[in-house]
């Protein structure tokens, strides 16, 4: 492995974001007691929430770029180093994480004016953005500021629920003054680690972690909506500059405007978080053996925002922990979308990397979750019923972590370990497609690039319709995935699906294809052989 990293530059590196916004960032930290929950609290809850923005600013801001590992750095690089270290392939690679770690940066400025919006309601469209298992509010840095370069204010949580590989809670003061904010002591929020295998134990601690999340995503729109309208809110962390940056301009009020994103379980939560908003006067209807995760009130601001029009991006959508038995009635409803007044798959936007595309069980369970009716396996009439299609589509040698920074930071580690060809390109074909899918649903985003298209002709323009990502061929290593169970090999998983025997990305993924010592063995225990 020296020989890969011999052709690295010794601090690894992002490369710059290709829309056409210069893209700033702050850290938000805001204590729970200043905003309003939409549901009732979860066991283990903490008292604060944590979000990391990236947003379009003022290009002719001169600042410093953030450091990808927060402070304080040596225990978040230890806690990460805990995290990978479970094979011994990766034994080389851990001794050099920590010595490279310290010095990479975030090509995005700290603390920069926001940019006046360019939009004709003089507001920047949101997204909020869902991490993964062993993500956090930076790790997907690189897709959230390139998405913010096209013209969005994007929101990155850090979810509390042990799914970090570490997470630090700033102790609330007891007292009014502003001067001791940020002060005191941290909690600090380990790692959870739930087995891999199916039980009601495993069913129960992906619920709690869940009820956590959804929690969390409930109060941070609530500081969105209370921060555009000019509320000053404490933030804990004292180095980000006033948040009353963000007052009248982010597009938070009007129904179904805004977007909801996220990554392997982030993107279960944002599922389970659309679904459970959109159902829960329904509640009453559901079995005896429902156990909602999320109650919000009808009162409660991300009532008000989630609709049948709600954008709705899923990066390697995790299925497992959306089919417990106690919140299987949810899963059997289809996303707001597909419910009248609603757009049909025109709002929904999934990408698979080519890892959980071969895991064909998985494949038929995201089918159905994508589907009008995700209770039963037969093909759905969309052309005859007049149903439009959700875009759906995976990207070829793409691994599970493609999508966040680690693929792009370490290309070389990700070609010798998960055969990903073209880190960056990948990243950069996920965001065309968000940003197409964004402006199909009438959100006003930039440009796509020349170099984002990859046209050959110096005098091609950039475009606002960049038709050809959301077509169903025409762009390299790109496919289009039917909802169709019997396609794409995915019926083989039929019978794997009916019976919920799924395992987790950290097993099926993740270990199968970094963990192990060769090449043969990786061969040997592929996703779709060993599930």
């Amino acid at each position: 492995m020296t020989s890969y990293f011999s052709r690295l530059n010794p601090v690894p590196g992002f490369p710059p974001y290709t829309g056409p916004y210069t893209v700033g960032t702050l850290d938000v930290e805001l204590p729970v007691s200043e905003l309003d929950s939409a549901s009732p609290a979860p066991d283990n809850s903490v008292s604060t929430v944590q979000y990391r923005v990236f947003y379009p600013c003022d290009p002719g801001f001169r600042g410093k770029n953030i450091n990808f590992i927060p402070s304080p750095q040596r225990e978040y690089i230890a806690a990460y180093t805990r995290f990978l270290g479970a094979g011994n392939a990766l034994s080389e690679f851990i001794s050099f994480f920590p010595r490279i770690l310290h010095y990479v940066q975030i090509p995005a400025l700290k603390n920069a004016p926001l940019l006046k919006p360019s939009t004709t309601t003089a507001r920047w469209p949101v997204m909020l953005f869902s991490h993964g298992l062993g993500g956090s509010r930076n790790v997907y840095s690189h897709i959230a500021g390139s998405i913010a370069s096209h013209g969005m204010i994007v929101v990155c949580p850090e979810h509390r629920d042990g799914s970090t590989p570490v997470s630090f809670v700033r102790d609330v003061p007891s007292t009014d003054s502003k001067h001791i904010l940020g002060k005191k002591s941290k909690t600090r929020v380990q790692y959870r680690h739930v087995a891999h295998t199916k039980s009601p134990e495993v069913e129960a601690g992906r619920n709690a972690q869940l009820r956590i999340r959804l929690w969390e995503m409930g109060l941070i729109f609530d500081s969105l909506v209370r921060l555009d309208t000019g509320e000053d809110l404490s933030n804990l962390n004292t180095s980000t500059i006033p948040l009353s940056l963000f007052k009248e301009k982010m597009d938070v009020h009007r129904p179904g405007k805004v977007t909801f994103a996220g990554h392997s379980f982030g993107a279960s939560t944002i599922t389970q978080l659309i679904k459970s908003t959109f159902y829960a006067p329904r509640n009453s209807e559901a079995p005896a053996t429902y156990t909602p995760l999320f109650t919000p009130t009808s009162r409660s601001h991300i009532a008000s925002q989630i609709t049948t029009q709600t954008p709705a991006i899923l990066l390697d959508v995790w299925c497992l922990p959306l089919r417990a038995e106690s919140t299987r009635w949810l899963w059997n409803q289809p996303f707001p979308a597909y419910t009248k007044a609603g757009q049909g798959g025109a709002s929904l936007l999934a990408v698979e990397s080519q890892a959980f595309y071969n895991w064909r069980e998985h494949l038929a369970a995201t089918k159905r979750l994508l589907s009008p009716d995700p209770s039963i396996t037969a093909p759905f009439d969309y052309a005859g019923k007049g149903v439009r299609e959700p875009a759906f589509y995976y990207a070829k040698s793409a691994a599970h972590l493609s999508q966040s920074d680690f693929g792009i930071l370490f290309p070389w580690l990700t070609k010798r370990f998960l055969a990903v060809e073209d880190p960056e390109r990948i990243l950069r074909l996920n965001v065309r497609a968000i940003a197409q899918l964004l402006r199909n649903n009438g959100v006003e985003i930039g440009k796509t690039s020349r170099q984002d298209m990859e046209l050959e002709d110096a005098n091609a323009e950039e475009t606002t319709d960049d038709e050809k990502i959301l077509a169903k061929e025409g762009v390299r290593g790109w496919s289009w995935i039917s909802t169709n169970v019997d396609e794409d090999g995915a019926k083989k998983g039929r019978g794997q699906v009916e019976d919920s025997e799924m395992t987790e990305p950290s097993e099926a993924i993740i270990e199968n294809e970094m963990m192990k010592e060769t090449k043969s063995e990786a061969a040997n225990l592929a996703p779709q052989e060993k599930l």
